[in-house]
């Protein structure tokens, strides 16, 4: 696995884009006002994330994970949507999948996924390294070059459900709507319901921070309901929120405790998943109801990294947490 985030890590960039062309500025706070989360489960705590009983759930942003094809009509070295060769896109897929395995996900939400063949192909891979996954669902959002969010589960699916038509609103009254799809996918392990939300929010490229919060009051009303449809569910989200802690967008998410983001127990420099000019900051995050929050595995949160920054060659640390589900 990756190793844990050092508060004296740095790296120098004069200019980095991500998430679909985010230009991100260190920002100087990690402080947040997230609901508390519990001090003890109800197990042991900091047990192993593989014995039975828990179940480990990641949110991970690839990094414009793009097939052969150019669906743009522009996919020249400066253009957004990249096209590797068959060679560069299987090898691609191999260090993504490879990745992954490392982590050994029961649940993942993965971010900027192109289409169904990206995502076929990586589940491949990774049911040929013996990590199955037997649902695997695409937000297909269905513009061309799109990068969309994905489900990968271990479970047994019941159902599917996407949010993108919802109309959101933004603080000023202007009306908005999910920059990408809010996934939601249902699924069983054994007796227990899980429901994993896979969200990407509004990059700050040409910022429009307003939809951020519009995006984060929908999901927190649209994860809200679901818990309480189903009294009991683990009910998750993650994804690249592109907002930190203690932003108007992560403060609208958990308005009133209703998500308890599970990384805040470990030290803000260990939280980063995602650097800018030597800053660290987090921006990929997983959250849980206030109901089911007892169920986190205190400090089981962890970012993967690389050597240097970035995890399995994308430009985002992978972020991982385990939950009981006894």
């Amino acid at each position: 696995m990756g190793p844990r985030l050092t508060a004296t890590r740095t790296l120098a960039l004069a200019c980095v884009l991500s998430c679909g062309g985010d230009v991100w500025a260190p920002l100087p706070s990690f402080v947040g006002s997230d609901a508390a989360l519990p001090t003890a489960g109800p197990s042991d705590a900091g047990v192993d994330a593989s014995r039975a009983g828990l179940i480990r759930v990641a949110t991970f942003n690839v990094r414009r994970y793009f097939d052969t094809v150019c669906d743009s009509s522009a996919c020249a070295a400066t253009d957004f949507e990249a096209l590797p060769t068959e060679a560069e896109f299987a090898a691609r897929t191999e260090r993504l999948a490879s990745g992954i395995a490392r982590i050994h996900p029961d649940v993942i939400a993965l971010e900027e996924i192109e289409n169904q063949a990206c995502l076929d192909a990586l589940v491949a891979r990774l049911a040929a390294k013996g990590l199955a996954f037997p649902v695997a669902h695409l937000g297909e959002t269905g513009a061309p070059a799109s990068v969309d969010v994905a489900i990968l589960s271990r479970g047994a699916l019941p159902e599917v459900r996407t949010h993108r038509d919802l109309p959101l609103t933004r603080p000023d009254g202007t009306p908005t709507s999910f920059s990408r799809e809010l996934l939601e996918v249902r699924t069983t392990f054994g007796a227990r319901r899980v429901v994993m939300f896979a969200a990407h929010f509004r990059s700050k490229v040409d910022d429009d921070p307003g939809r951020r919060v519009a995006e984060a009051n929908g999901a927190r009303t649209i994860v809200s309901a679901v818990a309480a449809e189903l009294p009991g569910a683990l009910v998750l989200l993650g994804g690249d929120l592109n907002d930190t802690p203690g932003s108007v967008a992560l403060e609208a998410l958990e308005q009133g405790g209703a998500l308890v983001r599970v990384a805040r127990d470990l030290p803000a420099a260990a939280q980063a998943t995602y650097f800018f000019q030597g800053a660290g900051v987090a921006i990929d995050h997983i959250h849980v109801t206030a109901a089911e929050a007892r169920r986190y595995v205190p400090a089981s949160a962890r970012v993967h990294l690389d050597a240097v920054y970035g995890y399995a060659g994308s430009d985002h640390g992978a972020l991982e947490a385990s939950f009981f589900i006894e």
